[in-house]
Parts: structure tokens; sequence; C-alpha cells
């Protein structure tokens, strides 16, 4: 399905995370421009739509998929509405790029993909990760051979629990299994885990452990996991967010034939790369709107001028392996 520049994008959740992260992006981006913006709240919406100079606003999300003048649908919700307006949008025969993670469970994954072939509408998910150059030198170390055959990873993640992880009246939807899907680890872990998929290919087995252990709220708070790729490389997961700041951590590791590479999913600490012969260090500044490599790509290939790393049939397999480490 190609379209015509610019593509004219309504985007469905004009929240915080459309301010700096991935809004922008839309308008910037060569070939493409920003037309429409929804928020249930009315006020909120109209206020988004004129400090990013958007010609129209919405309060419900039917009427800006039914615009005429937007070709493609960015959907910035919680994960629990992900599916239906993604559905509603590829019906109305409208491309759309979805945050992650792509729905609550795989299942609903399945019909989004469903969907997509039946109509013939595209599908990306927003695993901006995969586009990042920050990422792409890790790859293109793994690629060349610089660690030799790879033989393992492990991701090590930590944080504090949050200020209003206890607050009842004011708990952060991340943590609402009825919402995210999950706790922290649904949103949160799904970006290494499809960073993984990435890097190495296919996790065809996956298992883990969860556990509520500081008692904030009824998601998990700390998940460990092992799995399998394709390739036969094997991995293991920690992850936990209501653990003490002096633990805080955040790694992937990487060991091959030649020795091993480290480097970070959310800090961009510097990328280590160690081996017997050779210590390197590779730093990429963090980009003012994160996720515009990723959306550049969906317009190039909406263009039919390029491809864009991250889709429905790649994210889906990332929810896969979160709802097998759930034991779900």
């Amino acid at each position: 399905m190609l379209l015509s520049p610019p593509i004219k994008w309504g985007i469905i959740g004009c929240g915080d995370v459309c301010e700096l992260k991935s809004g922008p992006a839309f308008y910037k981006a060569e070939g493409s421009s920003l037309v429409a913006v929804m928020r249930r709240d009315a006020a909120k919406a109209e206020d988004f739509a004129g400090r990013h100079c958007v010609a129209r606003w919405y309060s419900d999300a039917g009427k800006l998929i039914a615009d005429p003048e937007v070709d493609a649908i960015y959907i910035a919700t919680p994960p629990s509405s992900h599916a239906q307006y993604a559905i509603n949008a590829m019906r109305a025969g409208k491309p759309v790029y979805v945050e992650k993670p792509m729905a609550t469970s795989y299942s609903e994954c399945e019909e989004m993909n469903r969907v997509s072939l039946e109509t013939g509408v595209p599908l990306f998910v927003a695993y901006y990760r995969r586009s990042m150059p920050y990422f792409l030198q890790v790859k293109e170390m793994i690629d060349n051979g610089e660690m030799g055959n790879i033989i393992s990873v492990h991701v090590r993640f930590r944080m504090p629990a949050q200020p209003q992880d206890s607050d009842p009246h004011n708990r952060p939807w991340r943590v609402q299994p009825e919402i995210a899907g999950a706790g922290y680890f649904y949103d949160m872990a799904c970006h290494s885990l499809d960073l993984l998929d990435f890097l190495l290919g296919k996790i065809v087995d996956a298992c883990g452990q969860k556990s509520n252990r500081a008692g904030l709220y009824a998601a998990e708070d700390t998940v460990t996991a092992s799995f399998r790729f394709a390739s036969g490389v094997i991995g293991s997961g920690e992850w936990a967010y209501a653990a003490p700041a002096i633990t805080k951590c955040d790694e992937v590791e990487m060991i091959g034939s030649k020795g091993y590479i480290r480097f970070a999913t959310f800090s961009f600490t510097p990328i280590l790369l160690q081996t017997a012969h050779n210590q390197a260090e590779y730093s990429f500044p963090r980009p003012q709107h994160i996720q515009q490599p990723m959306i550049e790509t969906v317009v190039a290939q909406l263009l039919g001028c390029g491809k864009s790393p991250s889709d429905g049939i790649s994210a889906a397999r990332t929810n896969w392996v979160m709802d097998k480490i759930l034991n779900r």
C-alpha cells in the first residue's frame, strides 16, 4: 500500500509520549505531516493542537479515523485500546503505527495481524530502538563477527519503585493489568526483548517466574526468565521494579567466542566491546525526538522508498515471549 507525500498523520492519544518522543517527528520527518490529533479530554486535545500547530483536534477517535484528510494513524493510547483502534483504522483503509507493547496479549496481536492481512493495510509498531544508531552499532558488531560466535545473552534491569506506585488513587496505568496487560514488565521489558529479536533473531522457547515482592500494586514487580533463540543462543533476564536504589541496573551483556559486549536498553551508556585483543567504547547522543528514526522508516515504506524494521509480525513475537515468561 503506497501513499503520496506528504503523508498526513492523525494521532489517537496525544498525551505525554507525544510531546517530545514522537509527536514532533510526524511533522519534522521528510514526506510527513501531522494534520489531526485526538484525546478524550477535549481541552487537552485543543491545547496540544495549538502548541504543535495542528489544524484539527478531536475528542472522539472514530471521528479522527473517519477524517478524509487523515492518511495514516498513530495510536499512542494505553495498550488496552490498541487492538480496537488499530483494527478500526485498518478497516477504514488507513495504515497504523501503534505504540508498544503492541497489545495486552499475544492473542490480541494475532487478531490485529489477521485484519492487516485481510485488508492489505500495513501495521507498524513503535519498537523504535530498531532504528536508532546506538543499537544499529551493536547489530553491526554482531553481524561483523567482532565477538565471534554468540553464545549467550543476559538482561539485567532494576529500578526503585516510583512514588505514585503506592498511591491507590493515582496509581499509574502501567501497573494496572487490565490496562497495560501486566505491570512494568510488559511496558518496559518489551523493549529489551524486541531488541534481542532484532539483534539475534527469533526466540523460540521461553519460560519464567514472577512475583510481587513490594506489595504496592496487584501486578508483578519482579520477573526472571530464560529463553532460547532459533540459532541456539540461550539467554536469561532479570527485571525488578521495586528494588533498592543502590541496586539500580540497566545492562545487556552478550557473550561470544571472542569476548563480550555490554550496552543499555534505556540509559544509553557507552557500548563496551571487550575481546582478548581489543577494547572499544562507542557513544551516541540521545535523539531529541527518540522515535524519529523509526517514524522516518515507516514514512519511507508507505512512500515506497524503504522498509521499516518493526511491523505487526515482529512485534507480536515479543508479546508471545512475554506471555510465555509470565506463564499466560
